[in-house]
């Protein structure tokens, strides 16, 4: 068993909850976060109110699951990140569990 950790933006949360659907995760939970990038220097100074940072509207999903539900998970987003028009791809990482109660 392993921990899989999921984000995307948040218009991509439908997309996110299809491809656990696929990959067999049935239990997951999620909750909104907020998602930054560092801007150039360039991008800061332009922007009028410089001293503040806005964040994107995310989403984090996260599910104890076993190793072959990760792989298909993995295959499935790296299929969907070849088709984005955006620069917000779904990333995800695996987390080994060492321990559980």
């Amino acid at each position: 068993m392993k921990l899989v950790i999921v984000t995307a933006v948040k218009q991509f949360q439908k997309d996110v909850l299809q491809l656990f659907k696929k990959a067999h995760i049935e239990n997951f939970s999620s909750t909104e976060i907020d998602g930054y990038k560092n801007g150039s220097s360039l991008f800061m100074a332009s922007n009028w109110f410089s001293v503040e940072k806005s964040g994107n509207e995310s989403s984090m999903f996260f599910s104890f699951t076993e190793d072959e539900n990760i792989d298909a998970l993995f295959t499935l987003i790296k299929e969907f990140n070849t088709n984005l028009e955006t620069n917000n791809p779904i990333k995800a990482i695996v987390v080994p569990i060492e321990k559980s109660i």
